[in-house]
């Protein structure tokens, strides 16, 4: 249904397109994954000319887009997009929203327009909201009246460009519902998207773009379970892990490595009482192994980390088991990271045995000491 050959899409001097080539069969749903600034949502604008591409030639359904005689704007009307920032008209209630372009575009009779728009509505839940405007919406709201904009086109393929991106975590899995329910019905899809459970489950296959090329393409227990290619194991394992290096406890960055836990939480679901319990064991382990003073200790250890490595940490989730596990690990010079000669009144190991389900394990592995710590 689509077949792309050979696209690049330079900015001046930035390439962020090199030599993609990729075909879409008709009920495929493609999700495009791959680290932030690969050129994933630059790949969905060529696709449908909202970005002109600098080289290579793209088919829609045997007729050639790029062609310079194409009737763009007819083939466009075969392929719809939903962004990420929704782009509903502010000014117009949501069945105006869905009317507009159909009357306009596709010449639809007003009363027919609203037929199908009141279906639509219906179809993503959002029927009584008819008569309501997008600033009354929540963002799932807006972003289903979005989808359903897109689907009063009859499009023959749907874009969607990080769908849930600007939602916030409670709204994703009302809107991914709705991605699901269109891919039961044999729509096809390419879903740029950062939510991989969503994107294992719902896609025939998986795109990792990564450095401006299509790195690995394969079916999700391929691409989730089995890559065949490093960058997309290192790729795999981070989004599924987090990982921080802490070198220099006084001029860490604390609200950065928060910020990766809140976002970390957010991509697998996890609930509030979950993050605050992951920021408070790291928190107080931290400070527990490199201390909050400057005591002839509290240097000895810091100077340790500094010419051994640092402090390395590593958060993992299993979704077969709900379980949360944190290990840090340092040279075993540091003898232990729960350093209790700074925690004189012992607060700092109540909160840490308080928070975790066992046990803080401790022991020492060749050159490394290691510390488990299970939520």
């Amino acid at each position: 249904m689509i077949r792309v050959e050979h696209l690049s899409k330079r900015f001046g001097d930035l390439e962020v397109l090199r030599d993609v080539n990729a075909h879409i069969n008709r009920g495929e749903v493609i999700s495009v994954i791959g680290p932030s600034g690969t050129g994933k949502s630059t790949f969905l604008r060529c696709l449908n000319l909202l970005d002109p591409p600098t080289g290579g030639r793209i088919f829609i359904e045997g007729q050639e887009i790029t062609a310079p005689n194409a009737n763009v704007s007819l083939l466009r009307q075969k392929m719809g997009m939903v962004f990420q920032d929704f782009n509903l008209f502010m000014h117009l209630n949501v069945l105006d929203n869905l009317t507009l372009a159909p009357v306009k575009l596709l010449h639809k009779t007003k009363a027919l327009a609203e037929a199908k728009a009141r279906e639509l509505l219906q179809m993503v839940g959002l029927a009584a909201k008819e008569q309501a405007y997008p600033a009354e919406l929540s963002g799932g709201q807006k972003q289903r009246v979005a989808i359903a904009r897109c689907l009063a086109m009859n499009p023959d393929i749907i874009l969607f460009d990080e769908p849930t991106s600007a939602l916030d975590p409670t709204m994703v899995s009302e809107v991914l519902g709705v991605i699901r329910r269109l891919a039961g019905t044999g729509m096809t899809m390419v879903i740029v998207t950062h939510e991989m459970q969503f994107a294992r489950d719902v896609s025939s296959r998986v795109f990792y773009m990564d450095q401006g090329v299509i790195y690995e393409e394969g079916p999700p227990a391929q691409i989730f379970d089995q890559p065949k290619k490093e960058a997309t194991r290192t790729f795999i394992n981070r989004i599924r892990n987090l990982e921080q290096l802490i070198e220099d406890y006084e001029h860490y960055d604390i609200y950065a490595l928060t910020t990766e836990i809140i976002q970390f939480c957010e991509k697998h679901f996890l609930g509030p009482g979950q993050r605050d319990a992951i920021i408070h064991l790291v928190e107080e382990t931290m400070q527990l192994c490199m201390g909050t003073d400057n005591s002839t200790e509290t240097l000895r250890r810091r100077e340790i980390l500094r010419k051994t490595g640092g402090l390395s940490l590593f958060i993992s989730y299993s979704e077969k088991t709900k379980q949360i596990n944190a290990r840090f690990t340092a040279h075993a010079r540091l003898e232990t990271i729960l350093n209790r000669s700074q925690d004189t009144d012992g607060l700092g190991m109540m909160i840490i045995n308080g928070i975790t389900k066992g046990k803080a394990v401790e022991k020492i592995e060749g050159d490394r000491v290691i510390l488990d710590l299970p939520l």
